[in-house]
């Protein structure tokens, strides 16, 4: 048994991951904005953590996060606001990393997407750049931490049924890269009961028909 933290825990993905892992045996914490949100979360199986990891400082995440085996952020500011996007999906996900190193707490999974990176491509005067950027910034510092990391980069996010099934050699075109949010949920809970796979690695995927802990054991 393990304390997995879930920063993000009202998310669709951050939900069934909740469900996933308390079923398994883990103590799940799950930080969430809203007490409005506590309910949700405690039906899936976790405990709420009611915390603004906007406005909270490094030390403030490091008390957060002391006595986890295991950090997954997966929180994320929704898009819309450029200053808020940088805030949240960049700023606060970097002082997560520094805190959790400064805890102690050696695992990390980010939930990214497929495709992030500083290549990412995407025009300044699009609305998405702010986001990409805060993600490519993000998974740098991440990579870059003496933490045992994962990065998930799951293509378009949909709510089709959850089959358990991936690929990770995505093809082409929108429906090549459809993820639904269950499998997302799936993999990040495979990940981490799998580290001597997925541990240093960004793993970009999509729905497929590879069950989920062979395509795991599979990456080199």
């Amino acid at each position: 048994m393990s304390n997995i933290m879930i920063i993000g825990g009202h998310g669709k993905v951050a939900l069934q991951l909740s469900q996933i892992l308390s079923g398994d045996g883990h103590r799940v914490n799950s930080v969430i904005r809203s007490e409005s949100q506590v309910q949700d979360v405690e039906d899936r199986g976790a405990t709420a953590v009611v915390a603004d990891v906007e406005k909270l400082d490094t030390d403030g995440l490091k008390e957060l996060v002391a006595g986890q085996d295991a950090v997954v952020w997966s929180a994320g500011a929704g898009g819309g606001d450029p200053e808020r996007t940088y805030a949240v999906d960049r700023d606060a996900a970097i002082r997560s990393m520094d805190a959790a190193q400064a805890a102690g707490v050696e695992r990390y999974v980010m939930v990214s997407y497929m495709g992030a990176g500083q290549d990412h491509g995407v025009p300044e005067d699009d609305s998405f750049y702010a986001y990409a950027q805060a993600k490519a910034d993000a998974d740098d510092h991440l990579r870059e931490s003496s933490l045992k990391w994962t990065i998930l980069g799951p293509g378009k996010l949909t709510d089709d049924e959850t089959t358990g099934m991936i690929t990770t050699d995505p093809g082409q075109g929108d429906d090549a890269v459809d993820t639904a949010r269950g499998n997302v949920a799936l993999v990040a809970a495979a990940a981490l009961a799998a580290p001597d796979t997925t541990v240093g690695k960004k793993i970009d995927f999509a729905d497929g028909d590879t069950v989920i802990t062979e395509g795991l054991a599979e990456l080199s």
